[in-house]
């Protein structure tokens, strides 16, 4: 027997290949696929299309779960140029393309929302207004526009109204997500956008009912939350959060405090899961291959309720191993689903992975999205050759 045979077949019996509830969500594995901008709608309008349906059509596996790309729910909540959204009926209409294509193959996907907050430029906010955020604050980062990467524009706070406007746009996000087929949706709490944002006290500054203290901070999340779970009830919503990401210029006093208590507050919802996400990218240096932080997710799954599902540079040795400990339920993975249409039959059977474009990653067309090859064709065009 080879080691690849040998291999394989550990990993066939393996935690990750067990099945696993989330929420309202009963799955046949616990490998579930990140959500990943690509950027590839159809432009004017950031409408999903047939490109995209096949794209995830792909990497589809029955009983398994996706989610989706970050997908916008306001006409200023956008910051890179063909990101998806999902506040017109044009781009719901779009979205079940995809969502009838996954559904196909018996897989299930969750539609995450977004708003990019203070991450935007004015050539992408509507009639060239300022991006939004929760205070004025600068910081260093880019934004994709038609003319390409470009600073950040400078952004100005929002009022309580707008504040409440942008929590009424994720609602409707959830109900257009419903309209279109996903099977839940997730809240994109991470990351440096708008609901981060808020929550950390290096990008809010506001001295009223949504700043200052950690509860006041924490407020806007947790509206939202509520009024996400209103439409879908929380065992099809999930939350996501990046307590040790310092991306986008992001940071708090007291992170520890912070996620603590919001991981506290969320278990009155009885989601379907918390997905902790620890970055790979430190102070701009990429951590080297299947480095996993020990900080979040099994801090995080000692104060959640519910499942957590854990992500951040993991390799499928990793993703075990932090199974094993009870660390999560399951385990997000992003770069290999990107390069390897069947990563869960590829883990499972412990075959070799494609490597991935990184200079394909953010718009484009096919290359380096669908024209990744399944092992099965791989295999057989060398058997050929």
């Amino acid at each position: 027997m080879d080691s690849q045979t040998s291999t394989g077949a550990y990993f066939r019996n393996a935690k990750l290949f067990t099945p696993v509830k989330l929420g309202r969500l009963e799955l046949d594995h616990r490998v579930v696929m990140a959500p990943l901008t690509r950027l590839r709608t159809d432009m004017p309008g950031n409408i999903p299309n047939d490109m995209m349906a096949t794209y995830y059509g792909q990497r589809t596996t029955e009983g398994g779960l996706i989610i989706s790309e970050a997908t916008v729910v306001s006409s200023n909540g956008h910051g890179y140029f063909g990101a998806p959204g999902i506040h017109t009926s044009e781009q719901t209409e779009g979205w079940k393309k995809i969502t009838d294509a996954v559904h196909a193959k018996g897989g299930k996907i969750f539609s995450q929302l977004w708003h990019v907050g203070r991450q935007s430029h004015v050539d992408l906010q509507p009639d060239g207004d300022l991006p939004v955020g929760p205070s004025e604050v600068y910081h260093e980062n880019f934004s994709l526009t038609p003319n390409g990467w470009v600073p950040v524009s400078q952004n100005r706070a929002l009022t309580i109204p707008e504040i409440h406007a942008i929590i009424e746009d994720f609602r409707k996000g959830a109900v257009n997500a419903m309209k279109a087929g996903f099977d839940g949706v997730e809240l994109h709490a991470a990351n440096s956008y708008l609901v981060d944002q808020f929550l950390q006290d290096i990008s809010n500054k506001r001295t009223d009912l949504y700043g200052g203290t950690i509860e006041n901070r924490a407020r806007f999340l947790l509206e939202v939350v509520e009024a996400i779970v209103s439409v879908w009830g929380g065992g099809r919503v999930g939350v996501r959060v990046s307590p040790s990401g310092t991306w986008g210029g992001m940071g708090d006093s007291n992170p520890q405090a912070l996620f603590r208590y919001v991981a506290e507050e969320l278990n009155r919802f009885g989601l379907a899961y918390l997905h902790v996400v620890d970055p790979r990218i430190v102070n701009n240096v990429e951590k080297e291959e299947g480095y996993v932080a020990p900080v979040a997710a099994g801090q995080l799954s000692k104060i959640f309720n519910g499942p957590v599902l854990a992500a951040g540079g993991f390799t499928r040795e990793d993703a075990e191993n932090t199974l094993q400990k009870g660390d999560a339920a399951a385990i997000v993975f992003g770069r290999f689903f990107i390069a390897n249409p069947d990563l869960v039959e590829r883990f499972k059977y412990g075959y070799e992975l494609n490597s991935y474009d990184r200079d394909t990653f953010y718009g484009g067309d096919e290359r380096g999205y669908t024209d990744y090859p399944f092992y099965e064709s791989q295999a057989a065009n060398l058997q050929i050759t």
